[in-house]
């Protein structure tokens, strides 16, 4: 396999990992002012979560299933803490606690952890999607009675899913709708399926649909199965291009809630990322304005990694998982890890190893 290809995928599933972690400490920090107090210098390097955390609302989320707390779901079963989150749950009935609070500098979040699994199951199948491994994998990773990660939060779709399961439904049949569930976290997991399938030949569109595929485990949504397929074709033209000339124009083809000449112009228009992201695009999680995030960012920034992915987190929301996807398009452009800070993330030598095994094709 070519050299350079290899180093793009390598660099590609490394920033996953290094996106999540350096955005962790302000994770859903939605006045950028509070950003600037808790990290008067910026974050520059991994920091541990601050105790108190400004705009929390983990207090409101239910603990029975996706979504907030509502007489709906009063008297339900918990799914924090009986389930998922084992020794979590009393941090939940907290105002202003840190959804990763506990967590060290360096730790990755759940959603990458849940990367890492996927990439942990294909590796046991040759490199290739293994539906029923991940599903058996993932109910492992958040089930375990000692915590296989180190997170005190499970989004919507991860407590969706357990109270279905724990209704009795079939696995793969878990799937739940919130308002939210069209988000960019549920692009966390694509980039290893992606990236693991197209460098063991697998066509273009049959990947495709693969991702589509698992997706619709914890994301059954329409639009955002649209943008995974444009994720997708974004991540084989980065990889496999021949020219780094062809980087612009394959970001700004990408977008699909965003014409390509209005996000042109935001890369051009030279206007405080603050105000694109916060004024024009929303910070939030919904995909509809956070994957033209992503990409007015890397098209902005795709010069110098860590400036990309601090202008990421500085403009706040959901920087954690646009920082995943953002990461993950850097490191197929730039062909190395950003900031030198890969060696520094807490679970290093387990995630180079998985990422080693996937990359290596023969």
């Amino acid at each position: 396999m070519d050299a350079t290809i290899t180093a793009r995928a390598t660099a590609a599933l490394q920033n996953l990992f290094i996106g999540d972690a350096l955005a962790m400490p302000v994770h859903w920090f939605y006045r950028v002012g509070d950003i600037d107090r808790a990290f008067p210098n910026g974050i520059k390097t991994f920091e541990a979560p601050p105790e108190y955390h400004p705009s929390s609302i983990m207090s409101l989320h239910s603990t029975s299933g996706g979504g907030r707390k509502s007489s709906g779901n009063q008297g339900q079963s918990d799914v924090v803490g009986d389930v998922i989150l084992k020794g979590k749950a009393q941090y939940w009935d907290q105002s202003h606690v840190h959804y990763h609070q506990g967590m060290r500098a360096g730790d990755n979040t759940l959603n990458a952890y849940c990367a890492l699994t996927l990439t942990e199951v294909m590796n046991e199948a040759g490199g290739h999607y293994d539906r029923d491994g991940f599903l058996q994998a993932y109910i492992a990773l958040l089930t375990a009675e000692q915590p296989a990660h180190p997170d005190t939060y499970a989004e919507s779709y991860h407590r969706g899913f357990f109270a279905n399961l724990a209704k009795g439904l079939p696995p793969d049949q878990c799937a739940a709708v919130t308002h939210d569930t069209p988000s960019i976290g549920g692009l966390v997991t694509i980039a290893p399926l992606a990236i693991g399938e197209r460098l063991r030949g697998t066509p273009l569109a049959d990947t495709r649909q693969l991702c589509r595929e698992h997706l619709a485990l914890t994301h059954p949504d329409t639009f955002l199965a649209e943008v995974c397929d444009a994720y997708v074709d974004l991540i084989d033209g980065l990889l496999f291009r021949d020219s780094d000339a062809a980087v612009q124009d394959l970001l700004l083809d990408a977008t699909r809630s965003l014409p390509r000449r209005d996000l042109a112009r935001l890369v051009a228009g030279n206007k405080p990322d603050r105000e694109v992201v916060g004024r024009v695009l929303s910070p939030a999680c919904y995909i509809s304005d956070a994957w033209p995030a992503v990409l007015y960012i890397a098209a902005k920034y795709q010069h110098d990694q860590m400036k990309a992915l601090q202008a990421n987190i500085e403009v706040g929301g959901d920087n954690v998982h646009r920082g995943s996807v953002l990461g993950v398009l850097l490191g197929l452009i730039h062909g190395e890890a950003a900031g030198g800070l890969f060696g520094q993330l807490t679970e290093q030598a387990a995630i180079s190893q998985a990422i080693e095994r996937l990359v290596d094709s023969r």
